[in-house]
């Protein structure tokens, strides 16, 4: 089988990569994303493919491979503290774990910097914390995908301000 006779049998099963992507992600955004990397993983290794074999189960073998390589990374990466500045729940969670009372008294505090802020900014800034996507945060709140994002960020500048004793005793 030629190079080109390989990729057009990829192409040719892109739409039921993209259905069965879809049910690993659940999202089209990140369904699209895996598809593309399971359609570059298997042309660049077209050569390990063994004609005869289930070509459809052989490409949904790799993004199956790909998707849980994806996962353990996403996941190890919201392990780490990524940023000192940064404020989130990886980062919130483990300063709360390391002492019971100091860490009740944190979640007081982040708590009350929460009520402080407006409510146009603490919304979107709440769902984003629980994992909503941008857009999905727009289309709930009515209002415009840019708003969201500039609201998201206000509301952590404004909670920088108010838990900066925090970010001393990281430094």
């Amino acid at each position: 089988m030629t190079q080109i006779e390989f990729n057009n049998m990829v192409n040719n099963h892109s739409a039921s990569l993209r259905m069965h992507a879809l049910n690993f992600t659940k999202d089209i955004e990140d369904a699209n994303d895996l598809v593309q990397d399971t359609l570059l993983k298997a042309i660049r290794f077209y050569q390990n493919f063994q004609e005869g074999t289930n070509f459809k189960g052989w490409l949904f073998v790799i993004m199956k491979n790909t998707f849980i390589n994806n996962y353990r990374k996403i996941t190890k990466s919201k392990s780490l503290v990524t940023q000192d500045e940064e404020i989130s729940s990886a980062n919130l969670m483990y300063s709360a774990e390391q002492n019971g009372s100091v860490g009740k008294l944190i979640i007081d505090d982040i708590h009350t910097a929460l009520s402080k802020l407006p409510e146009a900014y603490s919304v979107p800034f709440i769902r984003y914390f629980e994992g909503y996507k941008y857009h999905e945060i727009a289309e709930a709140l009515d209002i415009p995908l840019g708003t969201v994002k500039t609201r998201i960020h206000m509301a952590r500048e404004m909670l920088k301000k108010y838990l900066k004793t925090y970010a001393k005793v990281n430094q």
